[in-house]
């Protein structure tokens, strides 16, 4: 689990207040009964958990700019589909819209709030509202009192600060879901929204620039996508492709840890990792966004032991 302490934050708008005594979630559009929830009525609900990986996409202005700015979470609540089926979707319903509390201006568009769509199919199956994180309440900037959370889609799907879920019939014309957080696939010309995880991997130890002892090291990293990582391959120094031993994927949709043992002499030393997934992709040369992951660092020859 990576500790809260540690998780990146980013918001478009800043982080709203928010008064957890007067605050509402709303479940409205095209459904049979329109709910509107208290935070106690949400609390009450039977809670589960989730342990996912959660990963930024980066900057909406640098889509293709690598960030790995990424976490692995225990998240507490409940799945959304437990209040779709409250309120009974009607038939002319195809898309979940969710809206958070920020507000503000952002790229030039004044009164602006923070929304994001899926199908409902993926929506009933896949989302998890959250009010809880690594066995504590959400705080203020992860998005008290209620988050939604989308494993294996990038954390910009994930809506912080929910006060609103809306069934449509049509995908919302919208800054954050037809113009930001979009890309072309390699090969169409149609731009599609950002969603599943790439398959990505992350090098952990050593640390970039880090001075080590000359010797036998152990590389160590976690890969993660939109599904199980079947294989990660480290190169040292620019030399072959060599397997890593790789944590197997359980039962939630969580990072895998890797390693790799190496006997490395004094002088600099570069390592890169590559990760493939179930489906058959793998992280590209560098010059895409998640390319393979590479870090620099020495062993010099004076902390050799005497």
């Amino acid at each position: 689990m990576t500790p809260v302490d540690n998780l990146f934050v980013r918001s478009h708008m800043g982080v709203p207040e928010i008064d957890a005594d007067t605050w509402t979630l709303t479940v409205e559009g095209l459904v049979e009964r329109p709910l509107r929830l208290d935070l106690p009525a949400v609390l009450a609900l039977p809670a589960g958990h989730l342990t996912a990986v959660h990963e930024c996409f980066g900057s909406p202005f640098r889509p293709d700019v690598p960030t790995r700015a990424v976490t692995n979470v225990e998240w507490t609540g409940f799945p959304l589909a437990a209040l779709l089926d409250r309120a009974a979707p009607l038939p002319a319903a195809r898309h979940v819209v969710f809206e958070g509390a920020d507000t503000g201006s952002f790229h030039g568009e004044d009164g602006l709030s923070y929304v994001k769509d899926l199908p409902l199919e993926t929506a009933h199956r896949a989302v998890f509202l959250a009010h809880g994180m690594n066995g504590a309440p959400l705080r203020a900037r992860h998005g008290h009192p209620l988050r939604a959370v989308v494993p294996r889609m990038f954390g910009t799907n994930s809506v912080k600060w929910l006060t609103r879920i809306v069934l449509t019939d049509e995908r919302p014309e919208h800054l954050f879901t037809t113009t930001f957080y979009t890309r072309t696939p390699p090969g169409e010309d149609t731009p599609r929204p950002v969603r599943e995880v790439d398959v990505n991997s992350k090098i952990l130890s050593p640390a970039p620039d880090a001075e080590l002892l000359p010797g036998t090291l152990t590389f160590r990293g976690r890969a993660w996508s939109a599904t199980e990582v079947t294989r990660v391959e480290l190169s040292v120094d620019g030399g072959p492709w060599e397997p890593a031993t790789l944590d197997a994927l359980g039962a939630e949709p969580t990072w895998q840890g890797f390693s790799l043992r190496r006997t490395l002499r004094p002088g600099p030393h570069t390592v890169r990792s590559r990760a493939t997934d179930t489906a058959g992709r793998v992280q590209p040369p560098p010059g895409a966004r998640n390319s393979v992951h590479e870090v620099s660092f020495s062993c010099p020859s004076h902390v050799l032991r005497g």
